[in-house]
């Protein structure tokens, strides 16, 4: 789901002259990089520029590595656009842990290239700058409440254009935004769009979209997108027919209980993809067994051989 959070439809033509979402709007919070460089949110981070920004913190083990992954996918699709023309930023609300190496840990971990900038800075200043933004919840102390699966924002500051985007969204949606509608809202597009011509759309099981929202941001399934097989975790293509039921259950509902009891297979997987901690998406079991269900429908259909 996205979702406009500044713009207006009705907004003047001359949006670069007219918009309110200058640097009286954005706080320039003082801030600084995984580098240990100093910056500012407004004259070094976002100004005339299109960017995405959202907020996490390294210790999170559920929505926040899964934000990472998905953003990864993203910046993957627009190659070297980022850092030219896109930026992205990852700001952390845990600055007491979340220092500059702690940063630059975390982004070699999961491999994140150039143009993408992950900051950290004073407590009661990443507050104002998340409040400004429409990204702070009540009650969120120091990181630790897990209700905060909403928190990336995209826009073209220079046009006043931004939206609020989910996490979960599809990488190739979220990069049309960022590389395309942001660039040339104004232009219309050249498409002659006729529903005659609209092709049927298969409606995806529960199963299918969980794996779609929630599991290809780390994983593929046999079909080597976004840079498979060697992504953030195993292809899951087989995975119902190579570990036991009860395990996967269990992994897939509490897969930090399990790393945490030191579960051999858990470990063993964590060692072998560079130590990253499988999220814990709070599925319940309805989900899980959904999921599992689309796993072995569709190990069945790759895996079956086409009769002529």
């Amino acid at each position: 789901m996205t979702c406009l959070l500044f713009w207006h439809p009705h907004a003047p033509q001359d949006v670069e002259a007219a918009t309110p979402w200058g640097q009286d709007y954005f706080p320039n919070t003082p801030l600084v990089t995984q580098d240990g460089q100093p910056v500012r949110f407004f004259d070094d981070l976002i100004k005339d520029k299109v960017v995405a920004v959202n907020f996490i913190f390294t210790g999170c083990s559920d929505s926040c590595p899964v934000e990472t992954a998905r953003l990864r996918q993203v910046q993957k699709i627009l190659g070297d656009r980022v850092g030219k023309d896109i930026f992205l930023y990852s700001i952390s609300i845990d600055p007491y842990n979340d220092t500059p190496a702690t940063l630059k840990r975390y982004a070699e971990k999961f491999g994140l290239g150039p143009g993408w900038t992950l900051l950290t800075g004073e407590p009661g200043d990443i507050e104002q700058l998340r409040r400004r933004l429409g990204l702070f919840i009540e009650g969120l102390e120091n990181g630790r409440s897990k209700d905060h699966n909403l928190s990336l924002i995209i826009g073209n500051q220079k046009t006043g254009r931004w939206m609020k985007a989910s996490p979960f969204e599809s990488p190739y949606i979220l990069a049309d935004r960022l590389g395309n509608s942001l660039h040339n809202w104004k232009n219309a597009s050249n498409l002659a769009n006729d529903y005659a011509h609209a092709p049927q759309v298969r409606p995806p099981s529960t199963g299918e979209q969980i794996y779609r929202t929630r599991c290809s941001s780390c994983h593929s399934l046999g079909d080597g997108a976004l840079g498979a097989p060697h992504g953030i975790g195993p292809d899951l293509l087989g995975v119902t027919r190579q570990r036991e039921a009860k395990w996967l259950v269990n992994w897939l509902k509490a897969p930090d209980k399990m790393l945490a009891e030191k579960d051999p297979l858990a470990l063993l997987l964590y060692e072998q993809y560079n130590r990253l901690p499988m999220p814990n998406m709070r599925l319940g079991d309805t989900e899980i067994n959904a999921l599992l269900v689309y796993l072995e429908e569709e190990t069945q259909r790759i895996q079956t051989p086409v009769t002529r």
